[in-house]
């Protein structure tokens, strides 16, 4: 098996969203995109899924210009089309149109070469979920500590 190579994380969506479904994407880039993405300068932070005409596309989704790179350099948060099967698109399509759920990017990688994307469909999480969750942590985080004593 052929190891993965993180570029990036969206920390805050795991902190926003009650995620489900998780789908492996690929990505279309150009060369100089791939180039930026290998040297992990990418942001997945504002970035967010949506679906138009059949076809899955990522939006916002923050790849730096690479330092290399002349005139024919890309544009930073330009759209970009993801690559899924067709029926993975209508699952996509009929949970968020039929129960509020949003598409979510949660990680970018590397394997064999290729640029690949991992998406959830999430719900966005109340104030008091959030407040729960990072009481929960903290928990967590002080148990680990006594336990290390």
């Amino acid at each position: 098996m052929e190891k993965e190579k993180l570029i990036a994380t969206n920390k805050k969506a795991y902190h926003d969203y009650e995620l489900s479904d998780e789908i492996e994407v690929g990505i279309v880039l150009t060369g100089t995109e791939i180039k930026s993405v290998r040297e992990s300068k990418v942001s997945l932070k504002e970035a967010y899924c949506y679906i138009e005409k059949g076809e899955l596309f990522i939006d916002s989704m923050h790849i730096a210009k690479y330092e290399k790179g002349n005139i024919y350099n890309h544009d930073e948060k330009r759209t970009r089309k993801l690559l899924a099967h067709k029926n993975e698109i209508l699952k996509l399509l009929n949970k968020v149109k039929a129960k509020g759920y949003t598409i979510v990017p949660l990680k970018m990688y590397i394997v064999k070469g290729r640029a690949k994307l991992l998406i959830a469909l999430g719900r966005g999480k109340k104030i008091y979920d959030k407040r729960k969750d990072i009481q929960e942590k903290d928990v967590k985080r002080d148990l680990e500590k006594a336990l290390r004593r």
